[in-house]
Order: structure tokens, then C-alpha cells, then sequence
């Protein structure tokens, strides 16, 4: 049979406190260790870090050029195909040549109906005979000159 005795709590916590007070101790020397390591490295580490800089400045400023002329238009013409890959295709849209040509047919039906209107409105002017078709330029000018059927201008009154 096992049995199964739990030690008196006073003696758990004296070993937890020594533990923790070993832990302590081990950090404070940690500590102490450290701070003497970096007052002893650190103008060594100033002077190296230095000489980094020193070497990697121009590397960068190269990188810096290629990366302005050489990589940065390919990526850019990479791209620019892409949009143009993945852009749907244009719809079709109607032509202007049938609307360009309804256009000009309905014009020219209002051009004649004009120019028919005309005519008739002179018919009717000159009595409706064809000896003084002549006469309807004349009487067109007239009109338009302000002079009568002699060709005397009046003063309006």
C-alpha cells in the first residue's frame, strides 16, 4: 500500500524562500556581471559600430541607384501589365456613323421644307404666276435692303 504523507507546510515554504533568495542572489551577480561587461566593451562596440556604418553607407546608396533605375521601372512595367491582364475589356459602343447619318437626312428634310416654305410664301407674295419669278429676288433683296419695288429707299416713319 502507498501512503501518501504531505510534509508539514512549514518546511514547503523555507525551501520555497531559499530557492527565491538563491534566484536573488544569482540575478544580482547577473547584474553586476553585466554592467562591468558593457563598461568594458562599450567604447570597442562605439569605435565597431562606427566602422559598420562606415562600410554599409555606400552599399545602401548603391542599392538605393539600382533600386531607382533598374528595379523600380521593371516593377512598374510588371504592374502596368498586370492592371491590363486583369482589366475587363472595353464594351463596344454603338458607332457614330448610323447617328451621323440620321442627323444629316433629318437636315436636309428641314432644309427643304424650309427652302419649299419659302418658295411658297414668294408664290404667294407675287400672285402665284410665273412671269414675275424674276421678280422674287428682287423682292427678296428688297426686303433685306429696305428699298421698294423702283429701287427708291424710304425713311421708316
Amino acid at each position: 500500500m502507498i501512503s501518501i504523507r504531505r510534509k508539514p507546510q512549514e518546511a514547503g515554504l523555507t525551501r520555497f524562500h531559499r530557492a527565491r533568495e538563491a534566484a536573488r542572489q544569482g540575478v544580482e551577480m547577473c547584474r553586476q556581471s553585466a554592467t562591468t561587461a558593457a563598461e568594458r566593451i562599450g567604447p570597442a562596440a562605439g569605435e565597431r559600430i562606427m566602422v559598420v556604418r562606415g562600410w554599409s553607407a555606400p552599399r545602401l546608396r548603391r542599392a538605393a541607384r539600382y533600386v531607382e533605375t533598374g528595379l523600380a521601372p521593371r516593377v512598374s512595367m510588371f504592374l502596368s501589365d498586370a492592371a491590363h491582364k486583369v482589366e475587363p475589356p472595353k464594351r463596344e459602343k454603338p458607332g457614330r456613323g448610323p447617328l451621323m447619318a440620321m442627323l444629316g437626312a433629318v437636315m436636309a428634310v428641314g432644309v427643304a421644307g424650309a427652302i419649299a416654305t419659302r418658295r411658297g410664301s414668294l408664290r404667294d407674295m407675287t400672285g402665284g404666276s410665273g412671269e414675275h419669278a424674276g421678280d422674287a429676288t428682287s423682292a427678296d433683296a428688297m426686303t433685306v435692303s429696305g428699298a421698294d419695288v423702283d429701287g427708291q429707299v424710304h425713311s421708316p416713319q
